[in-house]
């Protein structure tokens, strides 16, 4: 895609821990365009959420290049990469992460308050919005405690959305929730993407990727192609020759 909004080359990460090396992520290549909705999928440990703090920079990579937005963010400093992520990057965790002695209004308003030199009537304005595309205006004085799983999870979406951030950034995002829930939280994403907003999102459930404009198959920290993840869970004998050829055409 001409406009990427994300570029990916060549990206390995290596924990070390009592002298072992784990190989989490080996050579991704990546690229996401601007209004693109992207799902990451994968058995357990393939990498996928070790790929996605890198891209919301909450972790740095061993190697390879990382471009967001034209910028080169791979290699920041922690103060750089905070700035950037609480500017260009939103969240939407499987646990919600809501602050239970905040309301529903302060939840969404807090990652607001970090950015220098916005005015209080600027942050309302953006909270109500917020909360007014989720359907949770009407329970903005609540406090999280008071609310459905399904609801506090649209709260997190709207915390997310009030920052107009460049890209939305969804890490298992119905994992907690019942099939009804699930299924009107990922209603409420696509409603996001069809609006413009930019999602990559991981999630072990192939009902839920189905509904991404595109999936991204990892699997022994490689990008594979599309379709093959049945293929290679079904054969873990495949030689990394092969795996290298697939990654090479994602």
């Amino acid at each position: 895609m001409a406009d990427n909004l994300i570029e990916i080359e060549k990206l390995t990460k290596v924990f070390y821990t009592d002298e072992i090396e784990t190989h989490a992520l080996s050579g991704v290549h990546l690229n996401i365009g601007r209004g693109e909705y992207v799902a990451m999928s994968g058995p357990s440990g393939c990498g996928k959420s070790t790929l996605l703090s890198i891209i919301g920079l909450l972790d740095t990579p061993s190697d390879g290049r990382y471009t967001l937005n034209s910028k080169e963010v791979a290699n920041l400093k922690f103060g750089d990469r905070s700035r950037i992520r609480n500017q260009e990057i939103g969240f939407i965790f499987q646990s919600f992460n809501l602050i239970g002695d905040l309301t529903v209004y302060e939840n969404v308003e807090l990652p607001l308050t970090y950015r220098a030199g916005m005015p209080a009537s600027e942050r309302k304005d953006r909270v109500q919005n917020a909360l007014e595309r989720v359907n949770m205006a009407h329970r903005m004085r609540h406090y999280p405690a008071q609310l459905s799983g399904g609801q506090q999870q649209r709260v997190a979406v709207a915390r997310a959305l009030a920052g107009t951030p460049s890209i939305l950034l969804a890490d298992e995002p119905t994992g907690n929730l019942d099939s009804k829930n699930g299924e009107a939280v990922m209603h409420l994403l696509a409603d996001l993407h069809a609006e413009g907003a930019t999602i990559c999102m991981v999630t072990h459930d192939p009902r839920f990727a189905a509904h991404a404009q595109r999936q991204v198959h990892l699997f022994d920290g490689k990008v594979v192609a599309e379709g093959e993840l049945q293929q290679l869970l079904s054969d873990p004998e495949r030689n990394a020759s092969t795996t290298s050829a697939s990654a090479a055409s994602a």
